[in-house]
């Protein structure tokens, strides 16, 4: 086996790479010590595609995000390296200026819990109009107008007669759908969307989804989806990026995941999701706890969790072997896990 940096996908010759991480370090200095949130993460994200960055809680997914959109709180939190490229400029060198130049205009994040995103004081439409007043200059007239139109574009019902309803009077998927339109009011190339289906019912979910998809398809624009359900992006995303301990542990396209993963961690997560022809069977569950990451395990992260554990994993910490062209796992028996 030879170790080799798999990424992402080969990208097809036309497309255009709008972001590029490379070997991104966070760390929070905390009384108790350093939390090594981050440990050297690498993917990219094309013109018209979606990255599905996926798992549990404390992975990495959400600190990863905040440090390419520069909204990580610092201090605590520290940039210890890594490049953030977007469009080819290093996110990391810009001023702060520069980056809120383009947060909005040119990249946009949606947050998982609208309800507490938005300002419970202040309408949907003047929310939403904001963007318009603050980057184009719109008198607030012109940018209520923009506001009615981005909520007809989402799909929320009698759009004129409610943009000027307070967040506390929609429903969840509701604002949801405005978190959305507040993201594309100004048509930025890439978006962010961290657990936007968190605390929706099934329905509501897949209505949202299909709604991301649908703008993505038609705007052309990167998407970087972060989640913990496998089951919430196998219709949407295009790659997987699978996250443990602030590693991608596993990169592939997303059939190929879901096919035969070729890390032990991502098998896990699959197998964990309930299945119809497995009724009355207990529901599977990865054994221990995700690792403190003051205290991350020498070797494989995953190792004390890990049915094929072996010497070599509690000493040597994996690098992202090459499965194929198109994918790695960071498994020093991927081929065991591939095949398994």
């Amino acid at each position: 086996m030879s170790a080799a940096s798999v990424t992402s996908a080969v990208p097809p010759a036309e497309a255009a790479t709008l972001l590029e991480v490379r070997g991104l370090h966070v760390e929070f200095r905390t009384r108790d010590g350093v939390a090594k949130a981050v440990n050297g993460v690498s993917y990219s994200v094309d013109a018209g595609e979606t990255l599905a960055v996926l798992g549990e809680s404390g992975s990495g997914k959400s600190v990863t995000a905040q440090a390419v959109m520069g909204i990580l709180d610092m201090p605590p939190g520290r940039i210890a390296g890594g490049e953030i490229l977007f469009k080819g400029r290093d996110l990391l060198t810009l001023g702060e200026d520069e980056r809120r130049k383009l947060r909005g205009a040119e990249m946009a994040m949606i947050f998982q819990d609208a309800l507490s995103s938005l300002n419970p004081v202040l309408s949907v439409g003047d929310q939403l109009g904001e963007m318009f007043v603050v980057h184009q200059g719109l008198s607030k007239k012109d940018a209520k107008t923009k506001a009615i139109e981005l909520m007809d574009r989402v799909r929320i019902p009698a759009a004129k007669e409610r943009v000027g309803q307070y967040p506390h009077q929609f429903s969840g998927g509701m604002r949801q759908r405005i978190m959305i339109a507040m993201a594309l009011s100004l048509g930025p190339d890439l978006i962010i969307a961290d657990e936007p289906t968190t605390a929706l019912d099934v329905t509501v979910q897949a209505q949202v989804m299909d709604l991301l998809a649908e703008l993505q398809r038609e705007l052309d624009m990167g998407l970087i989806l972060i989640t913990h359900d496998l089951g919430v992006v196998a219709d949407v995303a295009d790659r997987i990026a699978v996250m443990y301990a602030g590693r991608i542990v596993e990169s592939a396209p997303v059939h190929d995941i879901y096919k035969a993963p070729a890390h032990p961690y991502t098998k896990g997560l699959l197998e964990s999701i309930p299945r119809l022809d497995q009724k009355g069977r207990e529901l599977y569950a990865i054994k221990g706890l995700p690792p403190n990451l003051m205290h991350i395990p020498p070797g494989c992260a995953f190792h004390p969790r890990c049915p094929l554990a072996r010497d070599v994993c509690r000493t040597d910490v994996p690098p992202l072997y090459e499965v194929n062209s198109e994918r790695g796992s960071a498994c020093h028996f991927w081929e065991e896990a591939l095949n398994g």
